[in-house]
């Protein structure tokens, strides 16, 4: 049997999800500077539901890319769910083309008002690929597609948060991938219910200065996200950036929002390197 974790997983996945040190000693060290959570697919096999007992223990407050079908299961647990997903088509087809508009501002206006009525505020977004538009169309017609939206988000006070990708490595041809795209975006529509989520192992691939953009963007920034480069695996020294320093620099922008886990643990010891990760992010 697995101390503290009270046996949360199958037998037959044991060995790659536990937890050694009772649960008070985890929670009772942390600082508290930095609001963390956890995406869930990068834990499968877990249950959401066992992924939300062992993030308790760990410290974790938050579970992101959540739509409502998992909701429940979070508000069971005490657990946030600090960005919402449901809304969004896929990766690829977004607010950057006007034939997605229509159906992208249907699930939006359907799924903004259930954001707020269960208590969230962020809700993640996507410009989607490329194919062949250059930056000033892009622009132009995520306005077109986004202004409704962000109107009703005024009005239920909820936040349409733009997630930047790599188009490198791992999402070829995104449009939205350098902060610099994305806070252009945000000038444009004029408002503080549309933000980014700035993905730091994303942004590490496309651009590197990670801490100078942070402090230079905040302002635009609502959710980060995490992840070691090369790899999106594990953030600790096996990959190129000193993330204590990042965190340090998201603290000292007055930032109050979530920071959540989003890499691949490569460890056999899955929950072991989630709960080194929120030590290293903890400053």
């Amino acid at each position: 049997m697995v101390t503290g974790s009270a046996a949360v997983v199958g037998a037959g996945a044991l060995s790659a999800f536990t937890i050694d040190e009772p649960k008070e000693h985890i929670n009772a060290a942390l600082k508290g500077n930095i609001n963390h959570s956890v995406s869930p697919w990068c834990y499968r096999p877990l249950t959401l539901d066992e992924l939300c007992l062992v993030s308790k223990q760990i410290g974790i407050k938050g579970i992101d890319l959540c739509g409502p079908a998992d909701w429940p299961t979070l508000q069971k647990h005490g657990m946030h769910s600090p960005m919402c997903n449901g809304a969004e088509i896929n990766l690829t087809d977004g607010f950057n083309d006007p034939k997605f508009h229509a159906t992208l501002q249907k699930n939006y206006a359907n799924l903004i008002p259930q954001v707020a009525q269960n208590g969230y505020t962020n809700l993640i977004c996507f410009s989607g690929s490329r194919r062949g538009k250059d930056d000033e169309t892009g622009w132009r017609n995520c306005v077109e597609g986004l202004k409704p939206l962000v109107e009703l988000a005024e009005k239920h006070k909820v936040v349409l948060c733009m997630e930047l990708l790599n188009s490198k490595v791992d999402h070829k041809d995104y449009q939205c991938d350098r902060v610099e795209w994305g806070v252009e975006l945000c000038k444009r529509l004029g408002s503080e219910n549309f933000k980014l989520l700035y993905d730091i192992y994303h942004m590490q691939i496309m651009e590197g200065d990670i801490i100078r953009n942070i402090k230079t963007y905040h302002q635009y920034i609502a959710h980060y996200h995490t992840g070691g480069i090369p790899g999106r695996n594990e953030i600790d020294d096996t990959q190129e950036l000193y993330y204590p320093a990042v965190m340090k620099a998201i603290v000292s922008t007055g930032f109050k929002g979530y920071v959540g886990q989003e890499f691949v643990p490569k460890n056999t010891d899955k929950i072991a390197s989630l709960k080194a990760a929120i030590r290293i992010c903890d400053v």
